[in-house]
């Protein structure tokens, strides 16, 4: 059964039936966001023993106007009261730094643009976290992720599924969790659409029902990106170059771009032949150039096929191309179809039906049959 197959329904209210918690203990990751809130009222509501951990992961420039983790810790204390839970918090600063952000910091020193989200759920939400609410004896966890879980009749193994809500579906960035951290965890809010979750917010009376959603880097916050990323990494200007070789500006150090850009180029009074708006197309990175080019579908924002590594299968095993799979190159984008080519442990090319644009190195190439997610890899090149 999947952890959204108790019908709560818009109301939220979980039937007698329902209550399939029997005092098992659950520790819920409680951001301070209503989604997690919503995901610890409901659990209660189905009788688990639930308990509220907030996870503190970034230090340094905690005053920073733009670091809310103090605020997010008075949301999520005053939801906790009001869901009637205990709340612990605990600091995963130092997990997080060393195995998040100095990858993060790797791959943008490297030219590529990695998916930071991607790292911290399988490092840190379902690792860290994961052993630390083992230590207080819980049986499972929980997130207030938009995906939901079912346990394959075929060798009961666990899927990952999409969220209900195809507008709020979190799968793409939980592609690289195991079996063994999918079987200890509860999503109890994927089975609800967002307007959903913050009506049970309102009529349970949660503090935090309109909070704004995060859009943030992972623990990180929501401030201006290219500043904060200086602080890390050295500024090297090279020449902005268009398709044809022609310089139209300088650019700040390719680590600061990725491909598809349009704003922040820093060309925008600058107009060629179409007078299309500009877009960053490729990283030259011997001769640390930025290729500009005109128009949103110029070809060489478009490709064909991808070249992935890092590869992760959640059933353990890469899945039969039958024809029917479909993968995304970026969380904001509409499902491809595709044909996959496994050609090592590590590595698969994809194929697509139709070019796909601004496929971008360091970003994750997820796959997917109808509504299960099957897994993925980081993008190394277009083809």
């Amino acid at each position: 059964m999947s952890d959204g197959d108790s019908p709560h329904g818009a109301a939220g209210a979980a039937p007698a039936a329902a209550r399939d918690g029997a005092g098992e203990r659950v520790v819920v990751g409680m951001s301070g966001g209503v989604d997690s809130s919503v995901a610890a009222w409901l659990l209660k509501q189905r009788g688990f023993d639930v308990v509220g951990l907030f996870m503190k992961n970034w230090e340094g420039d905690d005053d920073d106007e733009y670091c809310s983790s103090r605020q997010d810790w008075i949301d999520a204390a005053s939801a906790a009261d009001v869901v009637g839970v205990d709340i612990e918090a605990v600091n995963f600063a130092s997990e997080y730094r060393d195995r998040v952000f100095a990858e993060f910091l790797r791959e943008y020193s490297a030219g590529r643009t990695p998916n930071p989200d991607v790292l911290c759920n399988a490092e840190i939400k379902f690792k860290a976290f994961l052993d630390h609410a083992m230590t207080l004896g819980a049986a499972r966890i929980a997130t207030g992720h938009y995906a939901q879980l079912r346990r394959a009749v075929e060798g009961a193994r666990m899927q990952l599924l999409r969220g209900a809500d195809p507008d709020k579906d979190q799968s793409y960035f939980l592609h690289r969790l195991t079996q063994t951290q999918l079987a200890r965890t509860l999503f109890p809010v994927g089975h609800l659409r967002k307007r959903e979750v913050r009506e049970i917010a309102r009529r349970i009376g949660l503090p935090n029902a309109a909070k704004k959603d995060s859009t943030g880097i992972c623990f990180i916050g929501e401030r201006p990106f290219r500043e904060f990323l200086g602080r890390y990494l050295p500024t090297r200007p090279g020449p902005i170059e268009t398709d044809a070789g022609t310089v139209v500006g300088e650019h700040v150090g390719l680590a600061f771009y990725t491909l598809g850009q349009r704003k922040g180029i820093g060309i925008g009074g600058t107009r060629g032949g179409s007078g299309e708006p500009w877009f960053v197309a490729r990283k030259d990175l011997a001769r640390n150039v930025l290729v500009v080019v005109q128009g949103h579908d110029h070809p060489w924002l478009l490709s064909h096929g991808l070249v992935a590594g890092q590869a992760h299968w959640i059933a353990g095993e890469p899945p039969p191309d039958d024809g029917r799979l479909s993968a995304r190159t970026r969380y904001r984008q509409r499902d491809a179809r595709c044909a996959l080519h496994v050609t090592s442990a590590s590595e698969f090319e994809l194929g697509f039906e139709q070019p796909q644009w601004a496929v971008t190195p360091g970003q994750s190439a997820v796959l997917y049959r109808d509504e299960v997610c099957l897994g993925g890899g980081v993008i190394g090149s277009a083809r």
